[in-house]
Parts: structure tokens; sequence; C-alpha cells
């Protein structure tokens, strides 16, 4: 089966009604693989897939269970091979909130993204805090997660600077990688200006 088939099958699983309230729809779920491929430590496989699914599945059979979870962690590591690339990562839908930002893809790959950042938080923040935080923050924006903190409002307020800050996640992303599993003989990556 081609990856794309596979990736199909993952799309329409992940997205079925009958997944646990709490689980990652794929939007959701790349967003999470995206921030596992960036983490500054490995989170092991067992846990970041029960994380994902919040209770385990009704699968069909075992051969359901061993499809879906190896497709995603095919998946994770195209990710983590894109990341590693020169080029810039491409999301799977528009870096727009558009009109209705809950119902926006892009709110829920950016909601995907934080719960993989929050899997091992203290570890993501341990050395480069503030470089972390200003770069995690066009995502923690498109989230909405942080919407009741004065200075998320603000910025919410500003849908101008919100638009910026949206279209900038895949330099940010690599920006992330960079300041975490770049060599240590090669300079850290500097932050993006912002206007």
């Amino acid at each position: 089966m081609s990856f794309a088939a596979k990736l199909e099958r993952l799309q329409q699983f992940l997205d079925a009604d009958d997944l646990h309230d709490e689980a990652l729809d794929y939007l959701a779920g790349h967003g999470y693989l995206t921030a596992l491929c960036i983490s500054p430590v490995e989170v092991p496989e067992d846990e970041w897939i029960a994380e994902l699914f919040a209770e385990e599945p009704n699968y069909q059979d075992d051969q359901e269970q061993a499809d879906i979870e190896g497709t995603l962690v095919e998946l994770k590591a195209r990710i983590a091979r894109e990341l590693a690339s020169d080029e810039d990562i491409e999301l799977p839908c528009e870096l727009s909130l558009g009109d209705e930002p809950d119902e926006s893809d892009l709110r829920s790959w950016c909601i995907g993204f934080m719960e993989g950042v929050f899997l091992r938080e203290e570890d993501w923040f341990d050395n480069e805090e503030e470089a972390v935080s200003e770069l995690l923050l066009p995502v923690m924006v498109g989230s909405g997660l942080f919407e009741d903190q004065p200075e998320f409002a603000e910025i919410a307020r500003d849908q101008e600077m919100v638009e910026d800050m949206l279209a900038h996640i895949p330099e940010v992303l690599t920006q992330l990688f960079l300041l975490f599993h770049a060599p240590e003989d090669k300079p850290k990556p500097a932050l993006l200006s912002r206007h």
C-alpha cells in the first residue's frame, strides 16, 4: 500500500466519531507528531501513542492496530526528515484561522502541537526559555488555549499581527528544531524579528 493510501486510511480512522472525546483528530495528530519530532527529549512510542488516543481505540483486530500505529510512526519519521531538511515544513492546512477560528484546521493543528509540548513541557523550556517562548508564540496564539491571559487577549485583538504570526509558523518550526537539534558547532538560529 502506498504511503498516500496509508495516510488516507489513518485520516479516516482519526477523524471517525467513535474515538474517545479527547483523542486527537488527524490535523491535531499531525501537529502533535510535529511537536514530538522537535521535542528536545525523545518521548517513548507507547507513551505518545497512548496519549494521542486518550484511551485504546476499538480496533477491528491486531492487524488494524499494527497498521494504524505503524502509519503514525512512519508519518512522524517523515515529519522529522522534513524538519531536518533545508526546506520549511508544509502544514496539512491553511496558515489562517479564517472567520471561525474555533472551527479552523489550523487551530486543530496548533492545539495538537501544544499537546505534544505539554508531554515534556519542562524539557522544552529548560535551557532556552526565552527563545523557546518567543518561537512558540505563533503556535500558542493559533491554538487559542491561552486566550484568557491578558497578553494573548491583546494579541488576538490585532488581526493583522495574528495573521502575520501564523504565516511564520513553518519558519518557526524549523528554528525550534534547529534550536534543539543543531550540532553544537553550528550557530544557533537567530530569532525572527517581530514587526
